[in-house]
């Protein structure tokens, strides 16, 4: 696989593995610019290592992973900031400091790695809690949040350096599912109206079918079947299809 110059980032071949036992067999995946791809399958696939590999927090044992074009998976940490600067990740728990306010949560990454004045930081923290739809809660701790507001401001953060590509770890688990759907419409919105590349991890099906134009399917260390949801669904693979319930003695909905 050649280098794409319309690709956001490129697997090709990418082996990993832990404690011997091998994760990722030669996975190879393609994101446009601008895509929204969501990484499904089930319990460990493998779908949060992608996400890993992507950040560069973990290297392959063989293989190769391009981001914007440039290869990672041997890169030097230091040639790694630059581009980790151009992605934002919202985690599995939020990851919000619990003993900051918000405010200073989501203006941590501005002060850290862009020195921005505090007028631009205050704006921009202003700015972002309105784009997730929680205006005016600066000054707020994380304890006084619901869930799924924390899952808001932690997007709030992840954004806030208007990043290129944004990763989303299971950004529905933990909520009930009023707040899973809003948050999964947060999602599906802001990838139009900032116009990222957008990769979800999830196996909440409700979430993907609302954030996801395209799904890769993951099993067996390899991804087994890609596309819209529409072609990935009406496959006639046996695992595919116990994995959608449409095999053979699930029950017709």
């Amino acid at each position: 696989m050649g280098t794409d110059v319309d690709a956001c980032v490129e697997f090709d071949g990418v082996w990993v593995g832990f404690g011997g036992e091998p994760v990722l067999r030669g996975v190879s995946l393609r994101v446009g610019s601008g895509e929204s791809v969501v990484v499904i399958g089930g319990s460990g696939a493998g779908k949060s290592v992608i996400l890993r590999l992507t950040l560069g927090l973990l290297r392959p044992a063989r293989g190769s992973i391009r981001l914007w074009g440039h290869e990672i998976g041997r890169a030097r940490e230091f040639d790694l900031v630059p581009l980790r600067r151009r992605v934002g990740m919202l985690f599995q728990g939020g990851a919000l400091f619990d003993s900051l306010t918000v405010y200073e949560n989501i203006a941590f990454p501005l002060r850290e790695h862009q020195k921005r004045p505090e007028a631009e930081v205050e704006a921009i923290v202003k700015r972002k809690l309105e784009e997730v739809g929680l205006p005016g809660i600066e000054e707020r701790m994380p304890a006084e949040l619901s869930g799924g507001m924390r899952k808001r401001v932690a997007l709030a953060r992840a954004i806030a350096m208007d990043p290129e590509l944004v990763l989303y770890d299971e950004p529905t688990t933990g909520l009930d599912p009023m707040n899973a759907a809003r948050i999964s419409d947060l999602i599906a919105t802001l990838h139009e109206r900032l116009g990222v590349t957008s990769i979800i991890v999830t196996h909440d099906m409700a979430c993907a079918d609302r954030v996801g134009k395209r799904f890769a399917f993951l099993s067996g260390g390899k991804v087994l079947a890609e596309g819209n949801p529409e072609e990935v669904r009406s496959s006639s693979n046996d695992e595919l299809r116990a994995f959608f319930g449409t095999g053979t003695g699930a029950g017709r909905r």
